[in-house]
């Protein structure tokens, strides 16, 4: 697993419009940098106008300077030492050295930071270990985001994930709430085919087979448990009536409702 030895770390730290980094004869290290702010960048001799949530690995002896595009500049950064392993990595990432790269969105990465901050100056036990991992896990989500390069922000994606379990969770606990497979996917803000795509991805099973699950599931514990009749418990699991209800219990079950109920 690839490493970086952090030297120091800094998360979300905020300058004024006259901040200015200038290293003519290079930073003397590794310098990573998550950009939260626009900013101007000089390597050697390129220029850059670089968009704010945008991440850059500088190498240690490339002349450098940047400073603020506006008001303010803000950024997380990391000075680390790397062996060729962890240079290695980089390209195997497709983590470009020297050259900014636009992520469009920077809140996951920046937690990562975050951790590893925390983690760096801790003397909590196996903080080491933990940093080691948590680099390779920030290497990783970067190398995600660039090569995906839909810059999805990460508060939609976590929005949508939230949304996507509470289906699932009412698929199997209240199974007479169940929505069409539309309004499912008017529910997460999804085509009807991604919502499936990404339904079946997340759970490993498709939406259609997950309802018909949870309703029988929730038949089975209502016949064992209740005294309720079969027309009463096809109602509570969301069919529109006994005899579907019927059919698909013996299809699946391989016994009807009332077999099922005296067998137990």
């Amino acid at each position: 697993m690839s490493c970086l030895d952090i030297g120091t770390i800094g998360y979300n730290y905020s300058h004024g419009s006259d901040f200015v980094m200038d290293r003519p004869n290079g930073v003397g290290c590794w310098l990573m940098l998550i950009i939260k702010t626009p900013a101007s960048f000089v390597l050697g001799e390129k220029k850059y106008d670089v968009r704010e949530n945008s991440f850059i690995v500088i190498s240690p002896e490339i002349p450098c300077r940047y400073c603020a595009s506006g008001d303010t500049y803000t950024d997380d950064w990391i000075y680390f030492g790397a062996d060729g392993e962890t240079v290695k990595r980089f390209g195997e990432l497709d983590i470009p050295v020297n050259e900014p790269v636009y992520l469009g969105d920077t809140e996951t990465v920046s937690h990562i930071v975050h951790i590893l901050a925390f983690e760096h100056y801790s003397a909590e036990p196996l903080h080491s270990e933990i940093e080691r991992h948590y680099t390779e896990i920030l290497l990783l989500t970067v190398s995600r985001l660039i090569r995906s390069g839909t810059q999805i922000s990460s508060k939609l994606f976590m929005e949508k994930n939230h949304r996507m379990t509470q289906l699932r969770t009412i698929i199997h606990t209240s199974p007479e709430r169940v929505m069409t497979i539309d309004e499912m996917a008017g529910y997460v803000s999804m085509s009807r085919s991604g919502f499936q795509h990404l339904y079946r991805k997340m759970f490993g099973v498709s939406v259609t087979c997950d309802v018909i699950n949870g309703r029988l599931e929730r038949a089975k514990r209502l016949l064992s448990s209740t005294d309720l009749t079969v027309a009463e418990i096809a109602s509570r699991c969301g069919y529109s009536n006994e005899f579907n209800f019927m059919r698909q219990f013996k299809d699946r079950v391989g016994r009807t409702p009332t077999q099922y109920r005296r067998q137990l």
